[in-house]
């Protein structure tokens, strides 16, 4: 654009050569990639160009503001008189979104990745508060605090352009009082410090630059021009539990305590208190972002983002599940009817890997497979100390107390594991990543009741909580089934 080229050319003394318009992202705004040699010296600067000079006040000013208190964020560095264009450093192409896309596509993260995850989730306290404080909250746009009306809005959001695109029959009233409610016990949540609430605080607004010190990356923030004062809990509850970030639970309570401590020099708090107080705005986000699903998908005709409508809903199962909103039962009844609704519980199987597991007896033979397959691991726990012989544990089974302190004490069976789940770990990334929907792991045994049961046992609760994967464990020679 002209007006960007004019920018470039005042702020650096030469002509911009190249000019390339970057991938927008869901908002109005366009980025420009402007270049030019420079006598072998190269010269790359980001070109915006936003057709609300509000938006773009609010984006300089907070930038300028986040430099000054030494916050990692990328410098603006001209900005044209009407307000329409400016022109900002450069911090190349690198998102964490786009770097952890391995573990997301699998649900299962490097030690890389986690830690990128990790450094960035110890530095949101920083940008919240530090960031925070003196901030002149007057510019944000379009306005300075989350207040009532921006949870109303939400709210209503998530009621007409998802839940009544759905079918289901709603009691105004009824939902009215429960909005009303969940409202002022949002609006408790805030403290007296000044905190800025990034508001869209998520891998894709992450860049990544190669650390000065070591071979390390180090995140830069981006996007923070619809941010505002508010509760810092909004922030994690975005990050965290973003829809598609398919973050293991094992990862999300990680994350969530990397971002406890590093809120302790701002806020001091409980954690029981903490993950209370987090649980409602898990829910708030979880409702703003299906609203903005369902109208991005259903109103806008974008249908990748009714692609990410199942990920959003499998977050909202799993917080009911944990522990109902029995605070507001009306909503509490309608969201649970929603997460059952058949649409999406079909998106949601045919999105999910099913990994089938059993214990049994070799000398009632291996397993059938169901799945058109052929069959899967099988592995043999007879060279495991066998609690069986022993009168005393005869009548107990692989999930009793007693056989289960005789295999840890008495065994090699944590060592043998070991080497089962390095085995099974790389098979269900690769599957997941392969788009394939089944897999089979059988433990066998002499008898089918304490060391492959124990074996099994454990494989699906390490499947489980290591990965976005449906768990099926079947211990054919006791009879029971169970579910993940």
């Amino acid at each position: 654009m002209k007006e960007l080229e004019v920018l470039f050319e005042q702020y650096t003394g030469v002509k911009a050569e190249k000019c390339e318009e970057l991938p927008s992202s869901g908002s109005n705004r366009r980025y420009f990639r402007l270049q030019a040699g420079n006598n072998g010296k190269p010269i790359s600067i980001i070109g915006a160009f936003g057709t609300s000079v509000d938006e773009n006040k609010a984006f300089i000013t907070i930038d300028r503001h986040f430099l000054n208190k030494g916050l990692p964020v990328p410098e603006v560095l001209a900005v044209s008189d009407n307000g329409v264009f400016y022109i900002q450093e450069d911090l190349g192409d690198v998102t964490l979104f786009n770097t952890v896309a391995s573990g997301r596509e699998s649900g299962s993260f490097s030690v890389q990745e986690k830690e990128l995850l990790k450094r960035t989730v110890a530095l949101l306290p920083r940008l919240q508060f530090e960031g925070g404080a003196g901030l002149d909250y007057s510019v944000c746009y379009p306005q300075p605090e989350f207040d009532e009306r921006m949870i109303s809005f939400d709210l209503n959001y998530f009621k007409y352009c998802f839940l009544k695109t759905t079918g289901l029959e709603i009691k105004e009233i009824d939902l009215y009082e429960d909005f009303k409610h969940f409202t002022q016990d949002l609006l408790s949540l805030s403290v007296k410090q000044d905190v800025f609430m990034y508001r869209d605080f998520q891998a894709r607004n992450v860049m990544l630059r190669k650390s000065s010190y070591g071979d390390g990356w180090d995140p830069y923030f981006i996007d923070f021009q619809g941010g505002r004062k508010g509760p810092f809990y909004y922030d994690l509850a975005s990050f965290v539990w973003q829809a598609k970030a398919n973050y293991p639970d094992e990862l999300k309570d990680e994350l969530v305590h990397i971002y406890m401590e590093a809120l302790k020099p701002y806020v001091q708090i409980g954690e029981e208190e903490f993950r209370k107080n987090l649980r409602l705005f898990l829910l708030f986000r979880t409702m703003q972002v299906l609203g903005a699903y369902g109208f991005r998908g259903y109103f806008e005709k974008k249908p990748h983002f009714l692609q990410s409508i199942p990920y959003a809903m499998d977050n909202l199962r799993k917080l009911l599940a944990k522990a109902p909103f029995v605070e507001y039962p009306y909503l509490n009844s309608l969201l649970t009817e929603l997460s059952q609704m058949r649409q999406f519980n079909d998106l949601r199987k045919q999105a999910k890997l099913v990994v089938k597991i059993f214990s049994f007896a070799y000398k009632k033979g291996i397993p059938a497979d169901d799945s058109g397959n052929g069959g899967g691991y099988v592995f043999d726990c007879r060279d495991i100390e066998n609690p069986g012989k022993y009168d005393h544990f005869k009548h107990f089974t692989g999930l009793d107390s007693e056989v289960i302190k005789f295999l840890e004490e008495n065994s090699t069976v944590g060592e043998y594991l070991g080497h089962v789940y390095e085995l099974a770990d790389a098979h269900v990334k690769k599957y997941i990543e392969r788009k394939f929907t089944s897999l089979m792991f059988s433990f066998g045994c002499t008898g089918g009741q304490h060391r492959s049961v124990y074996c099994a046992e454990h494989l699906a609760a390490h499947i489980s909580k290591r990965f976005n994967v449906s768990v099926v464990l079947v211990h054919r020679e006791l009879g029971i089934n169970k579910e993940y």
